[in-house]
């Protein structure tokens, strides 16, 4: 009987390292800096919520409005 292969049962920490060894390979072949890269990215990860912060209530209220009404007037397929 020929000896069957078990699977391995997959580590997060090793997958998330995987993805990031990825994107940095990715980056590399680009002719990206990876450390730019993940310098922007943290960048661009915080600047909503500051922007958020410095509105004021009436603001930050108007922006959610205007966003939810560009949400809702986008044409929904119809589920067949």
């Amino acid at each position: 009987m020929p000896k069957r292969s078990r699977k391995e049962k997959s580590d997060p920490n090793q997958s998330a390292f995987n993805v990031l060894k990825q994107m940095f390979k990715n980056a590399e072949a680009e002719g990206k800096d990876p450390l730019a890269v993940a310098l922007g990215r943290r960048g661009g990860l915080k600047g909503g919520h500051a922007r958020a912060a410095k509105l004021s209530k009436g603001e930050l209220s108007a922006s959610a409005s205007k966003a939810a009404k560009a949400r809702w007037a986008k044409s929904k397929k119809p589920v067949a």
